[in-house]
């Protein structure tokens, strides 16, 4: 038994409900390896869990989904992990801790030439962009696409990585700043939805075509707005709510609009199988060797603070990916 710091939460709601303590850390048990946490990524879905949109399995609770480290200790049973190996995952809770406890079906190694800070940034949200372009729509050379918050942490990957396989890459951003970001990052045209009619502008940009596919993380304030700016028989593909639930949702509206089709995704479904899991960070990790995406570690906050991070992202201060440092 050791001891380590982690950041809790006993009661959901605000970034003030976080606890910064210190906790008992066992061996790990079988299955399982302790890791030492180089860095931790911040994700909105750690705000969900907070704000209880997302139901904990227990309080008091230690969130977080994301993070890379160096194995310290292996488990009984354990073969492929030893210690001193650079592991990261992106599907289990419990992140937010200087080190932890993980069953190793939710590890993948890091390879060498990619630093433990950048696996820790993109291992959720770049698997996030590689099954969304890759297996919920496949997008490629004639593919027409819209993605909200193109500044965002997904975004900015996307981005790159759509615009690598060939697609003509459409964005929404909110200020000028995340504009011209976004467009360093692979956007062949960004629309600033605070002061433009993104449908209306989507539709010029297209010649009227409309696009074949929406990637829509915000929810509520794009909605039905996104299904608007799709091609008959296109794709809304619904991965977040960072606006709020879409409320209202009818299958007539699809209908309406040209016999469209839509999804709720999520990560957790298809990394679900260890081969899968394994599958998308071999790809994810490959484009980023290959200078076709580039990580950007945008912002870093020490993880006592990690109430301070919240606010920032969710007032949308934040862009690209952020980084909680044990």
């Amino acid at each position: 038994m050791t001891k380590t710091q982690a950041v809790s939460f006993s009661r959901t709601g605000g970034p003030e409900v976080f606890d910064y303590v210190e906790i008992d850390l066992p061996s790990p048990s079988a299955g399982e390896v302790q890791i030492r946490q180089a860095a931790v990524g911040l994700n909105f879905i750690d705000v969900y869990f907070r704000n209880g949109t997302y139901k904990t399995p227990h309080l008091p609770f230690v969130t977080g989904k994301e993070g890379a480290g160096t194995v310290t200790s292996v488990g009984p049973g354990v073969e492929d992990f030893k210690v001193g190996d650079r592991v990261a995952y992106a599907s289990a809770d419990g992140a937010y801790s200087a080190e932890r406890n993980i069953e190793t079906r939710h590890l993948v190694h890091v390879p060498d030439g990619i630093e433990l800070e950048t696996a820790a940034a993109m291992m959720l949200k770049g698997m996030t962009a590689e099954y969304l372009l890759n297996r919920t729509f496949k997008v490629g050379p004639e593919t027409v696409l819209l993605f909200h918050a193109a500044a965002g942490g997904v975004g900015l990957i996307a981005g790159q990585w759509a615009k690598a396989l060939g697609a003509t890459v459409i964005g929404t951003a909110g200020s000028e700043d995340k504009i011209e970001l976004a467009l360093a990052h692979g956007y062949d045209h960004v629309i600033n939805y605070k002061n433009e009619d993104f449908v209306a502008r989507v539709r010029d940009i297209t010649g009227g075509k409309g696009v074949d596919v929406v990637y829509d993380s915000i929810g509520r304030d794009t909605f039905p707005q996104s299904l608007d700016c799709l091609k008959p028989r296109g794709l809304f593909a619904s991965f977040g709510q960072s606006s709020g639930p879409i409320e209202n949702f009818t299958l007539a509206m699809l209908a309406q609009r040209g016999s469209l089709f839509a999804t709720r995704p999520t990560l957790f479904t298809y990394i679900a199988a260890r081969q899968e899991l394994i599958d998308s960070a071999k790809a994810l990790f490959d484009i980023v060797q290959s200078n076709k995406v580039r990580i950007n570690i945008n912002q870093t906050y020490p993880l006592r603070e990690v109430g301070r991070a919240h606010v920032d992202l969710e007032t949308r201060k934040t862009t690209g990916t952020t980084l909680l440092i044990p």
